[in-house]
């Protein structure tokens, strides 16, 4: 058989430069050193290098949120259901001890009892009706049903997102950092 690459081939086996074609020749082996971002000078000051950057730079990161696991949305969206139940709560108790004490419920009770021509034996009594611990009972139901209600939709959408992120691929996300 014919070697048809010609005289380099008895260059490499003769063990010539060992460099291949349009590769630089091999130096001898020095110890790495890293570019210093400051320069030692000779009297003792530092001073910047001139390629150095002063302005900070900015790290980007391009996420995709592929998958929402169901089980981590439904105890995550329970307990901020809790609180969010909570917080209606004591609003419901601190504004109708606010109203209560401006005197609104008096005031507009008997307004409706004016209106009704009704007197206080047997008219229609508004502050019995709105009493404190009714508000509460009405309030602290509709937090119940709340609860419930917000904890079965965000399951259910985390359900929805991950049928439809099979799809389309998922919502895409850039995250940025700043140094």
């Amino acid at each position: 058989m014919t070697d048809t690459r010609g005289p380099q081939t008895q260059q490499y086996a003769a063990g010539g430069s060992g460099a291949l074609p349009g590769e630089r020749p091999q130096q001898p082996a020095q110890p790495y050193h890293p570019p210093q971002a400051y320069q030692n000078s000779p009297d003792g000051v530092r001073r910047p290098r001139t390629g150095a950057r002063t302005t900070p730079r900015t790290r980007k990161a391009r996420l995709r949120v592929a998958k929402a696991d169901p089980w981590s949305v439904m105890k995550v969206s329970f307990l901020l259901s809790i609180a969010l139940g909570i917080c209606t709560i004591i609003a419901a108790a601190v504004l109708w001890m606010v109203m209560d004490a401006m005197g609104v419920f008096s005031t507009v009770g008997g307004t409706i009892s004016e209106a009704t021509g009704s007197n206080e034996s047997n008219g229609f009594d508004l502050q019995s009706f709105l009493s404190l611990p009714r508000v509460l009972m009405f309030t602290t139901v509709i937090a119940v049903i709340d609860v419930v209600l917000a904890t079965a939709l965000a399951t259910l959408g985390a359900f929805i997102y991950n049928l439809s992120a099979g799809f389309v691929g998922g919502v895409e996300l850039t995250l940025a950092e700043d140094e």
